[in-house]
């Protein structure tokens, strides 16, 4: 296996950030033009590969490496390009380029397997209010009526951008991958979190991938003058929506021994006038965990303050679920193998479970699946300052390499 070249990683890396940097970090979302200016540049970078190249009608990327016998399935990997507003260069990227330089290790192998790169359209939620869709859609675990008329406050919707990418919506079941379509799937990431960091472990393997529950919380209030309207006659809907916030805060608190988590990321406000008491609020609600019945209790513990808080304010609260998904467990005989590549090669290495949604938490419904992190400076992530060592990332490239020959042999 030939080495891997940690020069060509930064330059692909550093190349790919050039696309949506601002000085506020880099905006890069699904389907927009500064999506496809990356993947062209990208396709142009790894044109020395020679790999067979494919798209889906759904922008999903397919690069192949040809085995030797191209009618058996193929080993797959891969990760997404596109970024949250304001985000890094490394979430996302790391597996993508980390997949592809893992091709090049392999040059002078002779594999029986192909070896699939996919390159998974809109995986961050930045856009259309859901994440994953690239690899929800083509795993079957998502129907496009879900997402077709997605759409953030002044864009087009999710169907009008996949139109404007070149694909077809309508045509969506042409992009279905059925059970078996792969021998296996692997994703190497950034943790997004420190725990890598501070214990000083060079590779997370990852057995459990904490699944989002995501709604949206209406509260109706009533809109006044804000001087001329005295406390006690007020139906402030911003004062409502903030003792849930608290709530939500508190409800994951109860839970942190279960590792679930609560988190309010949107506050939409109207009028949103100085002089005005706010007369509508929408709150949107992202709760996350591995243990599903530990999510239960934190949503069902949501409601309740939902309910109690609706009865006291007086005010109208309407939930609204955007998507439910289910705890994933990865392949054990993955983890299993990826310890012994790791022990092999001399990698510390952790057992952890991903607290964050990835676009692998979809793949087991098509193949045996795992997951592998590499650390990120302070745990940080979708932030400008999101950074990984590249040593750490050649660290996980390595161990990406060996996965992919053993598994194509």
């Amino acid at each position: 296996m030939l080495p891997v070249n940690k020069n060509r990683v930064e330059e692909l890396i550093g190349g790919l950030a050039k696309f949506g940097k601002t000085e506020a970090g880099i905006t890069r979302l699904a389907y927009t033009s500064t999506d496809k200016a990356a993947q062209m540049w990208l396709l142009k970078q790894i044109e020395y590969l020679n790999l067979e190249v494919r798209e889906d009608v759904l922008g999903n990327l397919f690069l192949r490496r040809p085995g030797l016998d191209p009618n058996i399935p193929p080993v797959a990997c891969g990760s997404h390009l596109d970024t949250v507003i304001h985000g890094g260069a490394y979430d996302g990227m790391c597996g993508v380029v980390g997949a592809l330089e893992a091709l090049h290790m392999l040059t002078d192998e002779t594999l029986r397997r192909s070896i699939e790169v996919i390159v998974f359209r809109a995986e961050e939620s930045s856009r259309f209010g859901f994440a994953t869709i690239g690899s929800k859609l083509i795993t079957g675990k998502a129907k496009p009526e879900k997402f077709a008329n997605a759409c953030r406050k002044d864009d087009i919707t999710f169907k009008e951008a996949v139109k404007e990418w070149g694909g077809n919506l309508d045509a969506y079941e042409k992009a279905l991958l059925k059970p078996g379509a792969y021998k296996c799937f692997a994703e190497m990431h950034i943790e997004q979190g420190k725990v890598l960091e501070e214990t000083g472990n060079q590779i997370g393997i990852v057995h459990n991938i904490a699944a989002p529950t995501r709604f949206k919380l209406h509260i109706t209030g009533m809109a006044d003058h804000s001087g001329a309207t005295p406390m006690g006659f007020r139906k402030d809907a911003l004062v409502s929506a903030s003792k849930l916030v608290l709530a939500v805060e508190t409800a994951a608190i109860n839970e942190k021994d279960n590792g679930t988590v609560g988190t309010v990321g949107i506050v939409e406000v109207d009028p949103g006038s100085i002089n005005v008491v706010p007369g509508k609020v929408t709150l949107w609600v992202d709760v996350r965990g591995v243990n599903t019945e530990s999510i239960q209790r934190t949503l069902k513990e949501i409601r309740q303050a939902v309910q109690g808080t609706a009865r006291t304010d007086g005010v109208e609260i309407k939930e609204e679920m955007l998507t439910s998904d289910t705890p994933v467990a990865l392949d054990e005989k993955l983890a299993t193998q990826s310890e012994a590549i790791c022990t092999e090669q001399k990698k510390s290495f952790l057992h952890m479970n991903s607290g964050a949604g990835h676009d692998a938490m979809h793949m087991p419904a098509i193949c045996p699946t795992t997951m592998l992190f590499i650390p990120c400076k302070g745990g940080i992530s979708h932030n400008p300052e999101e950074f990984a060592k590249t040593k750490d990332i050649c660290a996980g490239i390595e161990v990406l390499a060996e996965i992919l020959k053993r598994e194509a042999q």
